[in-house]
């Protein structure tokens, strides 16, 4: 095991310095021999440090000793616990914050000098000058070092077919054309037909049919098992390959959903489909993924919780004595989130610029302490944990491709790499949701099979049903998915949902952001404000949102139609206006307003319309999503308006 390795003899905790602070020299010198023979000559270095302790010289000058009689290199190296000398006092004040102390605590954990921080060159040389040899073999040390992360590539594990069949991408079309059987039985329409043609050649091209056979089993397997799994979730509803395998229970033609939100054919990457599963049955499709693949090939998914604005103000603030409550007053002021960008982290920097009261709360001495002190720490991570639904499936052991980590109070082997990590390097990553909601509609089915001796199969349910609606625009909704809040009941009572649609766009526009328009589009849809469209092309786009943008969605087919992008092209600027990347929207804001004036739009026109696209598109909602929980939505209330106990 020692190919690949190189080894360093440690700070004044490792063995051989240790036994040199008490004074076995022999057995110090011994040790190193030992080592060197584990790893090989020219693959074991003496390490020394200098960070001002007084052992540490005692020990470098043994160290050195020991190094020349056995003629084992000399490598110097620094302890860095944080990036600058300054930052010495708010590592004192972390390590107060994860071991519940306070700066005032006699005995409160702190390094004895202020040195461990990362030293330029020009200091190392400094300290070292007397040892240039260890200065220059850690850039021997360094070149030795190799790493290699390949991007690009997809590692997709293999999907083993029946024994009749050799293709997967035949396969995958055998299973869809068993698909459209079931769901068009009478007429499959050249729409129908259409549409899986091109999703087929996109997921062939991009080598993802194996893809959608492995997501295709494991929900086979748990629907064959009873266990209860939900209609769709997030963008893999518009793809009909998902409708027609089982994965999702969503037409995409009839909510007009389009698979490139799900699959870009402009932007490969691997697909990803995230599955709800009867929280109390989740693990037997774990456990059947783990069988299936091996359980070296199979690991669920690190998360880091970090340090956020707020949170670091108030832990900074205990550990430097603040009153609490005026700590709290101050944590307060910070806004929950960016209005131009309400997915990003609130940070103390963003936090001065968008609130006066705090800003002008932080010219206050003891506050600039406790906010540059915060702001040191803001960020860091906190502490590593499980994701609570991300797995990862490998061709072959996992250990080829990614570290993985075991917390020291979790059963669970997981990857040191977070779920972007992962994708970016190629691994097949998925969420096995655990949602309760699922296990309340199983068992509400079962309670009235048992009562009412009926059994409610939930792909037949009417979705016009008059008790159902009547139900939401009484907003008689505690118990019914996502419409439970007062401010949601409040919406409903406003709103009179008639339709799927409507609660779909109910969906969609109570978040942060669409909030703001949520009024205007109340007056809109019962006709008391205009409806208007700064183009007749945008009618048929936005009429069923009452000519405001809601749905990404939305934004792609205003790109394809008025500026002649692509339907690829338009998802990279969906994507882009979502995570507010200006350089590339300057960019495509040109290419928009050329192929709008192809279209005979003028271009005041056509820049107006891209800035409401820029505007709306931020916040829109995933219109897949929408549809797929406004579906789960609608089944909660047609159980509740219908089989009330």
């Amino acid at each position: 095991h020692r190919d690949g390795l190189i080894g360093l003899s440690a700070c004044l905790k490792g063995e051989i310095s240790s036994l040199l602070l008490k004074g076995n020299f022999q057995k110090a010198k011994d040790i190193a021999k030992e080592f060197e023979n584990i790893l090989g000559k020219g693959n074991f270095y003496i390490e020394l440090m200098d960070h001002g302790i007084e052992e540490q010289i005692k020990v470098n000058a043994e160290l050195i000793k020991i190094s020349k009689e056995l003629d084992i290199p000399l490598v110097a190296t620094n302890d860095c616990h944080y990036l600058t000398k300054e930052d010495s006092k708010a590592h004192e004040v972390l390590l107060c914050i994860q071991t519940g102390k306070t700066l005032e605590d006699k005995g409160h954990m702190k390094f004895s000098k202020n040195e461990f921080y990362f030293k330029t060159p020009q200091e190392m040389k400094l300290l070292f000058a007397e040892v240039p040899s260890a200065i220059k073999n850690t850039i021997v040390i360094a070149e030795h070092c190799n790493l290699e992360l390949t991007f690009g590539t997809f590692y997709l594990p293999k999907y083993d077919l029946p024994s009749e069949h050799t293709n997967v991408d035949a396969y995958l079309e055998k299973l869809c054309r068993d698909g459209l059987k079931k769901h068009f039985p009478q007429n499959i329409s050249q729409e129908v037909e259409d549409r899986l043609k091109h999703e087929l050649n996109i997921v062939r091209n991009a080598g993802f049919s194996g893809y959608f056979l492995i997501v295709w089993d494991f929900i086979n397997f748990a629907k064959k098992n009873n266990i209860m799994v939900g209609p769709g979730r997030g963008s893999a509803a518009g793809s009909i390959i998902s409708y027609l395998l089982g994965i999702t229970e969503i037409n995409p033609l009839k909510y007009g959903l389009f698979f490139e939100r799900f699959l870009n054919p402009d932007r490969i990457q691997p697909p990803d489909i995230d599955i709800d599963f009867c929280d109390r049955r989740r693990a037997e499709v774990l456990d059947y993924v783990i069988q299936k693949y091996g359980r070296e090939n199979v690991a669920q998914i690190i998360t880091f919780g970090k340090l956020q604005a707020r949170l670091a103000i108030r832990d900074v603030g205990r550990v430097i004595g603040m009153p609490y409550s005026e700590v709290g007053r101050i944590a307060k002021l910070i806004p929950a989130r960016d209005p131009g960008n309400p997915s990003a982290d609130m940070t103390i920097e963003k936090a001065l610029k968008l609130s006066p009261e705090f800003a002008e709360a932080a010219k206050e001495e003891k506050v600039k302490k406790l906010l540059s002190i915060a702001q040191s720490l803001e960020g860091l991570l906190r502490h590593a944990s499980t994701h609570a639904s991300g797995v990862v499936i490998a061709r072959e052991n996992l250990l080829n491709y990614v570290p993985l980590y075991k917390g020291p109070d979790e059963p669970e082997i997981s990857t040191q790499y977070d779920m972007k990590c992962l994708s970016r390097i190629g691994l097949l990553k998925m969420d096995f949701l655990g949602l309760r909601t699922l296990t309340v509609i199983e068992e509400t089915i079962k309670i009235v099979k048992d009562r009412h001796n009926k059994i409610i199969d939930l792909s037949n349910i009417p979705l016009d049903d008059s008790a159902t609606f009547k139900l939401l625009c009484d907003a008689k909704t505690l118990g019914v998915f996502q419409l439970e809040s007062p401010g949601m009941r409040d919406l409903l009572r406003k709103f009179k949902a008639q339709n799927i649609h409507d609660i779909m766009a109910i969906v969609a526009l109570f978040r942060p952001g669409p909030m703001e328009i949520i009024d205007d589009y109340v007056k809109r849809r019962h006709g008391v404000s205009p409806v208007q469209y700064d183009h007749p092309l945008l009618k048929n786009i936005l009429e069923e949102t009452y000519g405001t943008i809601v749905y990404q969605e939305q934004v792609m087919q205003i790109a394809v139609t008025l500026g002649g992008f692509t339907m690829g092209q338009a998802d990279l600027l969906r994507s882009a206006m979502a995570k507010k990347k200006l350089g590339i929207l300057e960019k495509q804001r040109d290419l928009f307003v050329e192929g709008a004036q192809k279209n005979k739009i003028s271009q005041t026109t056509a820049e107006h319309i891209y800035d409401m696209m820029s505007k709306f598109g931020g916040y829109g909602f995933n219109k897949s999503h929408s549809a797929a929980y406004a579906l789960v939505t609608y089944q909660t209330a047609y159980l509740k308006a219908n089989y009330t106990i």
